[in-house]
């Protein structure tokens, strides 16, 4: 991934050093697996411990040669711990026993940076949530005005799915920490299963079955659950994006004024850029996903199909993964709200918001519901096109006022009753536990 859009965190454990530097650690507890239990001589395997290292520009030199990078990483090493012990370096092993091993190592590691990062979004949403959780603003669907809500409710529903994101990321960690060092089809043929114990014991994943290679349903978990954090990200984004428009204006991202430009030709713009960087980037994490579901079907015990597009898309969407969740949680954090224009669009509609409460109780008033539906209807559209006040119209037709009292009135236009029950979203906020 570009730098752009990487953290240094997440960048380091993709680099070439870590890469390599993980690979030794498993060429090395494998020779120690071996000692324990008497194949390698435990001096020699001591010997590995102390000597055992690379170069990157050597490895990346030898691979000219052998067109093979782990057989020019075990060449590399060998020659480094020297004779004899050298000739224990990947002794029982093939490619797949330390490449799949270390990089599900490196996959544990890279989501536990991302756990870290979906709680820090979580909690930010959780604390703005409650912020503005009486803040009244129109709810819209097919982003026509439709029925009141809360700003504090918006954002209390996106936390949730956010705590739903951070489940995923659990049980994609659980399914990828794993490994396996069974040889070259996955029978142990030349390898004691007590050394592939012993390794995954020490590096803290499951050994568990495979073929040559780890099944790659468990890489496609892990590609699905980036793709579904950056798909909430973007839900959270393209809200902001619409909540930012000059005609609606109900919130803004934070803007550097005196150094900040929103447009190198126009002065006054303020645009959702970091909105919609956000938005784009999914596409991203939502491309990547479908090579990693192509990637699950391999010929026979294994193929290589596979390998190419995961050093692009494992550590990319690991990455970006990563960076959104930084971003999102500043753009939340830095959030500019303005309830008071929320609630003047709230009342732009002339009170059509109340439509529903007013069929409701012309229903309880003993009418059928198709022939209160005509009239609440009848009387919205003329609302609209003479930018009348619903109320003022219902209160002068007939077949309203012979079924509704002004006390009736009132409670349909009761903002405070439209949001008496919002509460129920909160209480499932707060019946959240420790993740």
């Amino acid at each position: 991934m570009i730098p752009r859009y990487s953290r240094p965190e997440m960048a380091a454990l993709f680099s070439d050093d870590a890469k390599f530097g993980t690979w030794l650690e498993v060429e090395i507890l494998s020779s120690e697996g071996w000692a324990e239990i008497g194949v390698v001589p435990k001096a020699d395997a001591q010997a590995i411990r102390e000597r055992a290292a690379f170069d990157v520009e050597a490895i990346f030199e030898r691979e000219r040669v052998t067109d093979h990078d782990v057989a020019a990483f075990v060449d590399v090493v060998q020659e480094c711990v020297g004779q004899p012990a050298g000739a224990w370096v990947h002794y029982g092993l093939t490619s797949s026993d330390v490449v799949d091993t270390a990089l599900a190592w490196t996959l544990t590691k890279a989501l536990d940076l991302i756990a870290e990062s979906a709680k820090n979004l979580e909690d930010v949403l959780t604390a703005r949530a409650r912020e503005f959780r009486n803040t009244a603003m129109v709810g819209r669907t097919h982003g026509i005005h439709a029925e009141p809500t809360t700003f504090g409710n918006k954002l209390a529903l996106w936390a949730l799915q956010v705590r739903r994101d951070r489940e995923r990321v659990a049980a994609a960690r659980e399914t990828i920490a794993v490994g396996k060092l069974s040889g070259a089809v996955g029978t142990y043929s030349n390898i004691d299963p007590s050394v592939e114990q012993f390794v995954c014991d020490r590096l803290g994943l499951t050994a568990v079955p495979a073929t040559q290679v780890l099944a790659r349903d468990r890489h496609a978990q892990l590609l699905y659950t980036c793709t579904s954090i950056g798909s909430t990200i973007e839900l959270i984004a393209l809200e902001i994006r619409h909540m930012q428009r000059t005609e609606l204006r109900e919130a803004e991202e934070a803007f550097a004024t005196g150094s900040q430009k929103g447009s190198s030709a126009m002065p006054h713009k303020r645009n959702p850029i970091k909105s919609e960087q956000l938005c784009g980037l999914a596409r991203v994490l939502r491309g990547n996903l479908t090579a990693g579901f192509e990637n699950v079907a391999l010929w026979h015990e294994r193929d290589i199909s596979h390998s190419s597009v995961e050093r692009i898309i494992l550590p990319d969407s690991l990455t970006l993964c990563h960076y959104m969740l930084f971003v999102a949680h500043r753009l939340v954090s830095g959030l500019q709200v303005y309830p008071e224009r929320m609630r003047e669009n709230l009342d732009a509609s002339y009170g059509l918001v109340f439509s529903q409460p007013v069929l409701l109780a012309l229903v309880e008033g003993g009418l059928a519901r198709d022939d209160a539906y005509r009239i609440v209807q009848r009387n919205a559209l003329a609302s609209w096109e003479s930018r009348t006040m619903f109320r003022e119209l219902l209160e002068k037709d007939p077949d309203v006022t012979d079924r509704l009292s002004q006390a009736q009135l009132d409670r349909a236009f009761d903002l405070d009753r439209s949001l008496v029950n919002i509460g129920r979203t909160f209480d499932a906020l707060d019946a959240l536990g420790n993740l």
